[in-house]
């Protein structure tokens, strides 16, 4: 029998079991080792039925633990389909639909699902006011002084620190600071590439990515993304050859939420390796787990120094400080040069705050809480969907990050949605937005990262029903 129809018997028996309880909710899973022995097939055999499992939310994976049957195995929706490889499709920018969106920030009766930042009573404001006194009073001339052009000190030391899932691989001399993660992105982009060079990308992927690639002149191949395992790299296979450079979010992905296995980053890293191509790697969200151990970054697997590690405290911590940080590898001296020509330096004041926050702040209670409180919302924004939102609706079950992207019926276009919802003080991301083709007209992005209450469950009802009403 021929192995892919093997790892799809066997997933398929595991999923009877699930769905009639034979293996109830929390029930451990026999180890791969044991399966292999019981159909007489290839480790990497039960292993891929194991990915199709966890594809379906059925199972999910415990470090050092096994698999388990997942406490969301009984959902009704199906996640969202994959969309295919598009190179030659002709582009056009949602750029007006962007702005429509980001001119609705400053109004505060408008429910922001659509906002990509965390609600301010997720966040520990006063703590961080605290240290904003702290640092005024320690720094030299109280931060109003020109920082080294790499950026402070004390945060790449305390960056090297926490860096704890590269296991000691890191320094503090390997990091560069940034205004924020766009920035550090930004920089690796004009380090990297020149005008008229094609850079691969996710897709869908966050907007501003493919807004800075049309501001410096880049072609963008969007390559087909599975909600729950991120890039497909077969297809970034057909296009190598083109490529000067990759974007990717391997961790909890913006909009999916997806999360590379460690094989498939491994693999990826090996692959850019051998034909040199550099990877930025936007791990924004690395840190916004909802398992036990936070998941490697490609950077772990990265021995040329081709992996381009950005990232922020934009999502955990504090939005406006815009403190973000690369480590880049051997091109380290390329964007310091590009540092010093862009802003000459970052701002020493918010980045000794984070800092300090990160060494006595008690950085790593924050992110449990944080943690905690998102995966809840997660949870509680999947059973309201499921609740309010027609049967036909698809929704991914992101295993971190603050996002769910839903896929409605085929009849839908949420960009006139929005202009509904808005009407109704609701703001959501139209999935039009995420894409340089005319594709993803009937999916939305919701930010869960937001005060869970009765208001909250029953604007996403309200919203629900506008979406009911234009079947």
């Amino acid at each position: 029998m021929a192995k892919e129809v093997l790892y799809i018997k066997i997933a398929h028996i595991i999923q009877e079991q699930i769905l009639s309880e034979t293996l109830k909710i929390g029930d451990k899973l026999p180890s791969i080792r044991a399966l292999q022995k019981l159909y007489n097939v290839s480790i990497n055999t039960v292993k891929q039925a194991f990915l199709e499992l966890e594809s379906k939310s059925l199972i999910e994976s415990r470090p050092k633990s096994g698999f388990y049957v997942s406490n969301t195995s009984n959902r009704k929706f199906s996640i969202p389909s994959m969309n295919k490889l598009k190179v030659s499709e002709t582009q056009k920018s949602p750029d007006d639909l962007i702005t429509k969106v980001f001119d609705t920030f400053g109004d505060k009766s408008i429910t922001q699902f659509s906002l990509g930042v965390p609600h301010k009573s997720l966040l520990p404001i006063a703590k961080l006011n605290k240290g904003i006194i702290k640092a005024t009073r320690n720094l030299e001339e109280s931060g109003t002084d020109y920082n080294l052009v790499q950026g402070n000190l004390n945060l790449r030391r305390n960056l090297a620190k926490w860096s704890l899932v590269l296991e000691g691989k890191l320094t503090e001399d390997d990091f560069v600071t940034t205004s924020g993660a766009m920035n550090a992105i930004y920089s690796c982009l004009m380090v990297t590439t020149q005008r008229g060079d094609t850079i691969a990308i996710e897709s869908p992927v966050y907007f501003g990515i493919l807004q800075i690639a049309k501001s410096m002149g880049l072609n963008v191949i969007e390559l087909p993304t599975h909600p729950t395992t991120g890039v497909d790299l077969d297809a970034l296979k057909k296009v190598i050859p083109k490529i000067k450079a990759c974007c990717f979010m391997s961790n909890f992905s913006n909009p999916l939420g997806s999360l590379m296995p460690d094989e498939s980053k491994k693999e990826l890293v090996e692959l850019l390796t051998y034909h040199n191509i550099p990877l930025i790697e936007d791990d924004l969200y690395g840190n916004l787990f909802f398992g036990t151990a936070r998941p490697k970054p490609c950077k772990y697997y990265d021995e040329a120094g081709i992996v381009m590690w950005c990232g922020s405290v934009s999502k955990t911590l504090a939005p406006g400080y815009r403190v973000g940080w690369v480590a880049p590898g051997q091109f380290k001296e390329k964007i310091i040069r590009q540092k010093l020509v862009q802003t000459i330096s970052t701002p020493s004041l918010y980045q000794e705050v984070v800092a300090d926050f990160m060494e006595f702040g008690r950085y790593d209670h924050h992110l449990r809480n944080f943690r905690h409180t998102l995966h809840t919302n997660c949870l509680h924004f999947q059973r309201a969907v499921e609740n309010y939102f027609p049967e036909n609706t698809k929704i991914s079950q992101p295993q971190g990050g603050s996002f769910l992207w839903l896929e409605l019926d085929k009849k839908i276009d949420t960009a006139s949605l929005y202009d509904i919802a808005i009407k109704q003080k609701i703001s959501f991301a139209p999935g039009r937005i995420f894409t340089q083709h005319d594709q993803y007209n009937n999916c939305m992005r919701l930010n869960f990262a937001l005060e869970w209450n009765d208001k909250l469950n029953l604007d996403i009802k309200r919203l629900g029903t506008i979406v009911k009403n234009a079947l």
